[in-house]
């Protein structure tokens, strides 16, 4: 597995570990269909959150948020309603969040995380067709 991967993962981990510390059911990992990828879903009562898992070193170029673009955005939404029609789940209530995860290099050579984690971070309508 290559170093980036691995950060990856390690990201996801802590934002998984985060969600269920913070009362969240985890129902999937890795989700995926012919649109793409959903890091994360999770459910809260009567509610299903689809979560976007973003690692980036620690003062990066491009903030972890600001990867998910509308594209992104999109391509997530797709993903979305497919699995809420999969999981027979289409009338239940559901939003976005972005997990910003940023790592640094410790004075011991091993990266240090942190976590923002962010609710509601897009809207998109999935009633559409």
């Amino acid at each position: 597995m290559s170093y980036q991967k691995e950060i990856g993962r390690i990201g996801e981990q802590l934002v998984a570990d985060w969600l269920k510390t913070n009362g969240y059911i985890i129902t999937k990992r890795n989700f995926s269909c012919g649109y793409g990828e959903i890091d994360i879903v999770a459910e809260r009562p009567k509610m299903v959150v689809f979560v976007e898992v973003k690692t980036r070193k620690q003062n990066s170029l491009v903030a972890p948020k600001d990867a998910v673009s509308k594209s992104k955005q999109e391509k997530l939404a797709k993903t979305a309603k497919t699995f809420l029609n999969r999981a027979y789940m289409k009338n239940m209530p559901y939003r976005f969040d972005v997990a910003e995860v940023t790592y640094r290099i410790g004075e011991d050579e091993l990266p240090k995380y942190s976590l923002n984690y962010i609710k509601n971070a897009f809207f998109k309508d999935l009633s559409e067709d």
